[in-house]
């Protein structure tokens, strides 16, 4: 892949291994909105897409019953869940190096941004990031779409060719091929090879060392 100007980044399943945290406090929103869940499968496909949403499609909830579950929910992951959580191996090492290579380095996510900015500022990759696109309290920034909108007017890329979507979820690569970006499926993540295929990645890695090498067009 050649190398672009402008790098975007997905949050937890792309730079952080975020499930553990994740998934404690969906089973805590759930044990309090009395649903138990066993299938780690289903727990799992909470770690990634935009939370509100996730709820009511897993569960077939309401929107008033997402919201009160998405409380529930923040109870447990802003006290404790943002912490039980960790960069990937090699991610602080590759964002170093991209911005050694002079190549604009921005986050897209569907996460709150204050959490956002509590989790790059707690494992110190902050400083590595030239802007920050991620969701806003008052659910006027909330699904991916909406963030990646915000990233391409605000850094701004007005040439969807100078930048590249980094993500391990389909809602990552869905979003880039709607804004006419390129993008790269991470296999280290939580979505898998098939569902970043089907979701239409311009390329795939298994490694963060292979992601390295992709965005610097080596």
């Amino acid at each position: 892949m050649r190398r672009h100007k402008i790098a975007l980044f997905d949050l937890d399943g792309t730079l952080t291994a975020s499930a553990p945290g994740v998934i404690a406090a969906v089973k805590y929103a759930l044990t309090r909105f009395g649903i138990e869940e066993t299938d780690e499968s289903r727990l799992r496909s909470f770690v990634g897409p935009p939370l509100l949403e996730a709820f009511r499609e897993v569960y077939g909830l309401s929107h008033e019953d997402a919201a009160q579950m998405l409380k529930y929910f923040r109870e447990y992951y802003n006290d404790r869940g943002v912490y039980e959580n960790a960069p990937f191996e090699g991610v602080e090492q590759m964002l170093a190096a991209l911005r050694e290579a002079g190549i604009f380095v921005a986050l897209a996510t569907s996460k709150p941004e204050y959490l956002a900015h509590v989790v790059l500022r707690h494992f110190g990759l902050i400083e590595y990031f030239d802007f920050i696109a991620a969701a806003t309290p008052d659910e006027a920034r909330t699904t991916k779409d909406e963030v990646m909108a915000y990233a391409v007017e605000r850094i701004p890329i007005e040439d969807p060719a100078d930048a590249v979507m980094v993500g391990d979820r389909k809602f990552d690569i869905l979003s880039a091929n709607r804004f006419g970006l390129d993008s790269i499926g991470v296999l280290f993540g939580y979505g898998g090879r098939e569902e970043l295929e089907q979701a239409g990645a311009t390329l795939l890695v298994e490694t963060v060392e292979q992601l390295q090498v992709a965005l610097l067009g080596e």
